[in-house]
């Protein structure tokens, strides 16, 4: 037995942020994720049973995935094993697999697993753990920020319960803030207190996270104490502190991940609704998110055509246009040709007659007989040309009824076809508010 082992551990407590000293103790502290976690929900009867199978846990930074991961280690009568996939290889991994057999077979019980960050592992990797997660030898529970169906296998998937965690509410984050300040782990010993107005700055300006949400805090009490050392009264955050302490709003974003393709398709949606506004928020969260403004250029062109068309020819030109100002010009001033661009075109009348029209056109050629050019559409510009027949007059060639431009007569194009596939020939241009909101954006 090591003697300095509680001192020691007293000594990290009082180094940790106050997101680590002020972790849940006990289900009824943890705050947030009532849909699952609930009075009588599926993971809180799991739990409160001991009875807990492979699990993934999933879900932005600072919403619990952790916390609710040693709260199982402190309450469950299985052995139970921590590692971070950015440190653990698959020896380590190996090792545990091994101690849980072997605890199994001698009747020790079950062994869980906490692997934090699974994402981290490769397919080789993840394979380690299949055949003891599906003989029940190990119970997993894997954390990522990742959607789990792009960063972890399909059999790993098919073996595990999947939890989608959720950013926390305002009132999820008020709450905790306030457990915070009244806390005797937490910022109690400070003596501080903070105005009502600094915390809902801070809830806003956190975006869910309950880890930046109590960093901010954190570093807006312990900057008033050191300033008020001598001075009557208790230390007071006001707005004024808070909004320094967080410097800038978070704003979730993930070139590579699910916020680039969510944002992404929401802006096409918003565009195909013919919503400017809405299609103008979600602009401003992708460049606000840093998204590469090419991108942006780029599919903004290709809404110009495939969305709007002949509707308006004039939407593929503001949208080139959109395209040369953000190649030449960049950040910041392009923002206001991508946002001209997106007005026009959320504006625009819409209509997939071309879009449907060349899809119906490579279909037949994919799927029907390849058809030979007729002998008056060849090229009749070298010799002996005619005497294969190719070509014709000039008077031939103004009458396209004279023998036709294929062997067999199909049409494709219907200018007077909408957005949602109604017969519009007739009908004044205009925003089309009802288009459909076909899928969005689809990965590479």
């Amino acid at each position: 037995m090591d003697l300095f082992a509680g001192q020691q551990r007293e000594a990290r407590q009082r180094a940790a942020p106050l997101a680590v000293r002020l972790r849940p103790r006990t289900l009824d502290e943890f705050i947030g994720q009532q849909h699952f976690l609930g009075p009588g929900k599926l993971l809180r009867r799991l739990l409160t049973a001991d009875r807990l199978t492979s699990a993934v846990f999933f879900g932005p930074p600072g919403c619990g995935k952790t916390s609710l991961a040693m709260l199982i280690a402190e309450h469950t009568r299985a052995a139970f094993h921590a590692l971070h996939a950015a440190e653990a290889g698959v020896k380590e991994v190996r090792a545990v697999l091994d101690q849980a057999r072997t605890r199994l077979e001698r009747g020790g019980g079950k062994t869980v697993l906490f692997l934090d960050e699974v994402h981290r592992f490769n397919r080789a990797q993840q394979d380690v753990l299949l055949r003891d997660v599906e003989e029940g030898a190990l119970t997993l529970i894997g954390a990522t920020t990742e959607n789990p169906f792009f960063a972890l296998t399909a059999p790993l998937i098919s073996r595990s319960q999947l939890f989608e965690f959720q950013p926390l509410t305002g009132d999820d984050l008020l709450a905790l803030l306030h457990r915070a300040l009244t806390d005797p782990r937490g910022l109690l010993p400070l003596g501080v207190a903070c105005d009502d107005d600094a915390l809902r700055l801070i809830v806003e300006r956190s975006g869910g996270d309950a880890r930046r949400a109590l960093t901010a805090l954190e570093v807006a009490a312990l900057s008033v104490t050191a300033e008020h050392a001598g001075a009557a009264g208790p230390p007071r955050v006001t707005a004024a502190v808070a909004a320094e302490s967080l410097q800038r709003k978070a704003i979730p974003f993930d070139r590579a991940g699910d916020t680039h393709y969510d944002l992404a398709s929401a802006l096409i949606k918003s565009l195909r609704a013919s919503q400017a506004d809405a299609a103008l928020y979600w602009l401003a969260r992708l460049l606000e998110g840093g998204e590469d403004v090419r991108f942006i250029a780029r599919r903004l062109a290709i809404f110009a055509s495939e969305d709007v068309g002949e509707a308006d020819p004039q939407a593929l030109v503001v949208a080139a246009a959109a395209i040369s100002v953000t190649e030449f010009v960049g950040l910041p001033e392009c923002q206001y040709a991508l946002a001209q661009a997106v007005v026009h075109l959320a504006l625009a009348p819409k209509s997939r007659a071309v879009t449907e029209a060349i899809a119906a056109a490579r279909q037949d050629v994919r799927e029907q007989p390849v058809r030979p050019v007729p002998q008056h559409l060849r090229d009749a510009s070298y010799g002996g040309a005619a005497r294969l027949g190719r070509g014709r007059s000039a008077a031939e060639a103004a009458d396209p009824a004279a023998d036709g431009y294929r062997k067999e007569e199909r049409r494709y194009y219907n200018a007077g076809r909408t957005s949602d596939g109604a017969e519009a020939a007739d009908a004044p241009p205009g925003p089309t508010s009802g288009a459909p909101a076909a899928p969005g954006e689809s990965r590479p």
